[in-house]
């Protein structure tokens, strides 16, 4: 069985990155659209998606404003930062190359066990 949250926990802040590259947006809509895109596989927890804020935040990549109450709750919105945007690409590019190197050694093994 596919232990997701272990393959989660490494990319949560190049997920929240991606979400944010486009648009603003706050965690519980950050969240939702992870799930949905992930076809409900991938779910944040609440304590890791406000630490991954608050690193990525530190770090420079995103920045935070309070929305304004006019749909209801007054939410925090985060932002991706240019630092951001060029620390996402780079991760993307990263995450091709491991992607490549994982699939090349699943396929060697298979090679091997068909022999």
């Amino acid at each position: 069985m596919l232990n997701t949250s272990d393959l989660l926990r490494g990319l949560t802040d190049t997920l929240i990155l991606a979400c944010l590259f486009d648009h603003d947006s706050y965690g519980y809509e950050i969240n939702k659209k992870v799930t949905a895109s992930s076809g409900g596989s991938f779910n944040f927890k609440e304590a890791t998606l406000y630490t991954s804020f608050r690193r990525l935040e530190e770090g420079g990549y995103i920045s935070s404003y309070w929305g304004g109450e006019e749909t209801g709750a007054r939410r925090r919105y985060y932002t991706i930062t240019e630092t951001g945007k060029s620390f996402f690409l780079e991760n993307k590019e990263d995450w091709k190359t491991i992607k490549l190197l994982v699939d090349g050694l699943l396929e060697q093994n298979k090679q091997l066990s068909a022999e």
